[in-house]
């Protein structure tokens, strides 16, 4: 899946990612592009301070400029009734667009996506000039930074910085009435599928086809009548009934069920203007008491801190290595992943879907508090939920971590009102998943209680939280990291509890080791010793309703991850990921399966997975070979594990 939006697709599109002209602005001199002295290439979209965009300078900086020209074919000029769309996965953190000469557009915020209508700039001579002035203030504690360090070189637990276009860019050819943005929301109380769609410039008595497919079944074929420029929908699909008929049909980790999705836009004349292909899933998430829900039953979380760093490119990956991750993170034995603290690409999001593994999507943390940070992080964590929204696998929102950018939560009514605003903005925004409050300690509210208790000792930890008794006494007189748990008359009595972050044993051979891990293994071995004890205790904390082990690879000084920076694995895969599943595991059949699938899943037909296109060997390795399509895995498809490569960017070819 290279497609940079997996869930709104179309078939003419343009990557503009490799080589740009370039220039580090680093005392943010200049203002006008016409000025600009582009010295150097930046290999998009790597930014300049990894190895992979072929620049590796990794000092302070406020600006960097950028320069594109591309040539404009009939594949890509629009005609009258056509638009040319300009994409920006993301920027860091601020974004002046300009083109041909002409100022586009600012967007702040450098996880989120944004475009431009780009067809009122283009001229006679079938030629595009983008300029892209990044301005990101190393030093800005007040911004969304995520794991961005503010000093030269990495240290603790920070890392190195992102600044300018990380994300892939491409151009788009579309009509000017167009599906702008559809969002998928199911309910499997009512066996339902609910699609909200926006249209762009409405056709008068224009209608909106939308066909669902689950393997070569069609489940709905509606033209639905356009009154304005959002569409509300709801499909009732064909109930089956009893839990076992019903299982073929709904999305979890151990059947990833897909149902594929064509929307397409008709003129009163019935010509198509515009065509998409989506997906979503019969898959519903809640809590029920003290337990996590999903699908109407308790559903127990073995999630893995992933932080998305590679060692050559930082926070960005190609399709096949995020592939990759995903494989392995279900081959360790997990069912979930809390992605920290960065938003990751779509593509990864995609494949989780797919491959079936649950995430919590996490906001990327400012570090200081201020009024610039309550505007900012608001309103670029409501963009990101709205991009990541209608994908099945995300169970979960985590707005803020560990009291990041609101250090004096404990004292200070506007850092509690701003927790709580987030919380509440984002049940406003979904309501149909649950959100964290303030993930690890310092809790004001939320719909989980989240602990992260790095204690070594796993008896310490039976001690903690293996009966309801001992968790109530945790709560309010155990202090991890010297924090209280819960605040402001929050006491999670009664709420899923989950410890969202533990483990972090590094594994470090030799006097000369660099890095640090909550706790230290000399070698595989005893690593695996470790781990075995502590996951045995874990598994004996009846109250849970899930962990997150830290963490799943090397990251830089962190030394703590079950697998190197490269992504081999520490210890052998098949027992790290038997302690994982604990000694329930053996009770269900599908755990013959490395990756956690089902035997059902993986024998039947109309799936996502067809036994002709695709097998899993015992090595957990997936292999297939046909075009892509929502739930399959696309022609880039290899075996084996992903390598600490950058990759080669996309040729400048239409898709």
């Amino acid at each position: 899946m290279d497609y940079p939006r997996p869930q709104l697709r179309r078939t003419g599109w343009l990557s503009l990612d490799g080589p740009w002209d370039a220039m580090l602005d680093d005392d943010a001199v200049f203002v006008d592009p016409v000025t600009v002295p582009f010295d150097r290439t930046i290999n998009v979209p790597y930014p300049p301070e990894a190895r992979a965009s072929g620049v590796h300078d990794t000092g302070f900086r406020r600006r960097v400029w950028y320069r594109r020209k591309v040539g404009l074919d009939d594949t890509l000029h629009p005609a009258h009734d056509e638009r040319l769309m300009l994409h920006f996965g993301a920027v860091n953190h601020r974004a002046r667009v300009w083109v041909n000469g002409h100022f586009a557009i600012q967007h702040k915020g450098g996880h989120s996506p944004f475009s431009i209508d780009v067809t009122r700039y283009l001229g006679e001579d079938e030629a595009l000039e983008i300029v892209v002035q990044a301005e990101d203030d190393p030093h800005d504690m007040n911004k969304v930074r995520g794991k961005m360090d503010w000093q030269l070189e990495p240290h603790s637990i920070w890392y190195p910085r992102t600044t300018g276009i990380w994300r892939t860019v491409w151009l788009e050819k579309m009509a000017k009435a167009h599906v702008a943005a559809l969002r998928w929301t199911a309910d499997v109380a009512r066996w339902q599928i609910r699609l909200d769609a926006d249209v762009s410039h409405v056709p008068l008595n224009g209608t909106l086809n939308v066909t669902l497919r689950m393997g070569d079944r069609t489940l709905v074929s509606d033209r639905c009548f356009l009154t304005g420029p959002r569409l509300q929908r709801i499909f009732q699909l064909p109930d089956p009934g009893i839990d076992d008929a019903r299982a073929h049909w709904m999305w979890s980790p151990e059947s990833p069920q897909l149902i594929e999705a064509e929307v397409s836009l008709h003129g009163p004349d019935g010509m198509m203007l515009d065509g998409v292909s989506s997906y979503t899933a019969l898959r519903t998430v809640g809590v029920d008491g003290d337990r996590f829900i999903l699908n109407s039953r308790p559903y127990y979380l073995r999630m893995v801190l992933d932080q998305g760093y590679w060692p050559d490119s930082l926070m960005v990956a190609s399709s096949e290595q995020l592939r990759q991750d995903v494989l392995l993170i279900k081959r360790l034995g997990f069912n979930g992943a809390r992605k920290h603290q960065k938003s990751e690409d779509p593509r990864w999001l995609y494949w989780c879907d797919v491959l079936g593994l649950c995430v919590w999507a996490e906001m990327p943390s400012a570090y200081g508090f201020s009024s610039e940070t309550v505007h900012g992080v608001m309103e670029e964590w409501k963009e990101l939920v709205e991009r990541d929204i209608s994908h099945p696998c995300v169970v979960a929102w985590v707005p803020t971590n560990e009291s990041w950018g609101v250090p004096e939560l404990m004292y200070d009514r506007r850092q509690i009102d701003f927790v709580r605003a987030m919380y509440h903005m984002t049940r406003a925004l979904d309501g149909s998943r649950p959100v964290v409050g303030n993930d690890g300690w310092e809790m004001p509210c939320g719909d989980f209680v989240n602990i992260h208790d790095y204690h070594a000792d796993p008896e310490v930890l039976v001690e903690r939280y293996a009966t309801r008794e001992q968790v109530a006494y945790t709560l309010e007189h155990v202090r991890p990291a010297r924090r209280r748990l819960v605040i402001d008359g929050f006491t999670g009595a009664n709420m899923p509890l989950f410890l969202s972050e533990f483990g972090g044993i590094a594994c470090m051979g030799g006097k000369d080791a660099k890095g640090w891990g909550y706790s230290v293994a000399r070698d595989g071995d005893e690593l695996l010793a470790r781990y075995r004890a502590l996951m045995a205790a874990i598994h004996r904390c009846r109250p849970l309703s899930g962990f997150c082990y830290t963490q799943l690879t090397d990251t830089f000084l962190e030394k703590n991850g079950l697998l190197t920076e490269g992504r081999v694995p520490k210890a052998p895969i098949e027992a790290l990921a038997e302690a994982t599943r604990g000694p329930e595991a053996m009770m269900y059949d599908w755990y013959v399966d490395p990756l956690g699938h089902s035997e059902q899943w993986r024998g039947k037909r109309g799936t996502n997975f067809p036994a002709e296109w695709m097998r899993i060997g015992a090595s957990g390795d997936v292999r297939g070979h046909h075009a892509e399509r929502p739930g399959s895995p696309g022609p880039e498809d290899t075996p084996g594990h992903s390598s600490t490569a950058s990759g080669t960017p996309p040729r400048e070819t239409m898709k």
